[in-house]
């Protein structure tokens, strides 16, 4: 929190002021702070520090906590000369500025992605993906990448992380020829919210001739748990596409889960604890070549009869893009099915 304080005294993003009875004081809450796999490129990770880690709550801003006050002028506030993060406005700020940046040093803003930035320098290029506070660096050359860590150093106060291994709850392990995408610490994780460590794994997420019912005459159960469990196995997808289909069927029945659903739901996370080590592996290829598969059932839904379709692709090598989803309207055969479902895919 002091080094955090200490970049936001540097960039004079406040002052003290007494306080205004005609303006508002907001309160603070103190918390801790595919394509480049193919091509065997690194991928680094850098973090803002001057995008401070706050959050609006209630109370003063100088009455958080003692510590952190100017001392002799406690009954002061702070008045915000810049965007602070937290509030509405930061997020629009921080973008503005980091984007005007980045294309001052010329990047290029992707057509189809707002938060993808490319540099390209004869025949090498540089890659910016930014999220939020967090810049992911991929590129062709590590002498570029490093004229740019510089670049940006001259701007922001900023933190070079290396190459990237841990990403919003996914562990990425880099090596000569090939990337792996898992999400093994965040599964464990899910087994013992559950009190699920202990439990005996299974060998599919679901039983497909399982056919599950909004009012299947079982007791109702706390939906609040129910939830909660889909909660975790729906963000467990970004790299397991195999449970996709099991999260995407019991998330149906939120507001009616009875026993049924609850078993079902639980097989998903015995799956899980199975399977811990699955994930996406890219590896080094010669050729790229895009391919897609897609899929899906007739009349799957048991209570209004409408399909379910999926599909998945892959670039050179890895699953990138997934997906399955029950459909707005009622298929009258299996190729009407099929036709919607690979229509969807190619769309």
């Amino acid at each position: 929190m002091e080094e955090e304080l200490a970049m936001i005294e540097k960039n004079k993003t406040w002052r003290l002021v007494d306080k205004s009875q005609d303006r508002k004081i907001i309160g603070v809450k103190w918390t801790p702070t595919s394509h480049s796999l193919f091509k065997k490129w690194r991928i680094f990770q850098l973090d803002v520090k001057t995008f401070s880690k706050w959050f609006s709550a209630g109370g003063d801003l100088c009455g958080a906590t003692s510590r952190f006050c100017d001392k002799g002028h406690e009954d002061k506030v702070y008045l915000l000369k810049k965007a602070l993060y937290g509030l509405k406005q930061a997020p629009r700020a921080w973008y503005n500025r980091v984007d005007d940046h980045l294309q001052g040093l010329g990047f290029k803003e992707s057509l189809s992605e707002s938060t993808l930035y490319v540099r390209k320098s004869n025949f090498d290029i540089v890659i910016i993906s930014l999220y939020v506070d967090d810049l992911l660096v991929p590129g062709s050359n590590l002498e570029l990448i490093e004229e740019f860590k510089i670049e940006m150093k001259k701007e922001f106060e900023m933190t070079d992380l290396g190459e990237m291994s841990y990403f919003l709850g996914i562990q990425i392990q880099q090596s000569q020829n090939a990337v792996l995408i898992c999400q093994k610490k965040y599964a464990k994780e899910i087994l013992k919210k559950f009190k699920m460590e202990e439990c005996k794994a299974m060998n599919t997420p679901m039983n497909p001739k399982e056919k599950l019912l909004k009012d299947d005459g079982s007791d109702k159960v706390d939906e609040g748990i129910y939830k909660s469990i889909i909660g975790y196995l729906m963000y467990l997808i970004a790299a397991r596409p195999d449970i996709l289909q099991s999260a995407s069927v019991i998330s149906r029945f939120l507001n009616c889960a009875s026993e049924m659903h609850m078993k079902v739901a639980k097989r998903a996370i015995r799956y899980v604890k199975g399977a811990l080590d699955y994930g996406i592996k890219f590896t080094k290829c010669q050729n790229f070549k895009l391919q897609g598969y897609s899929d899906s059932d007739w009349a799957g839904s048991a209570d209004d009869m409408k399909s379910t379709s999926g599909y998945c692709f892959n670039f050179g090598s890895g699953c990138f893009s997934w997906c399955s989803k029950k459909k707005d309207i009622v298929a009258q055969s299996t190729a009407e099915a099929e036709f919607i479902a690979a229509t969807a895919a190619a769309n």
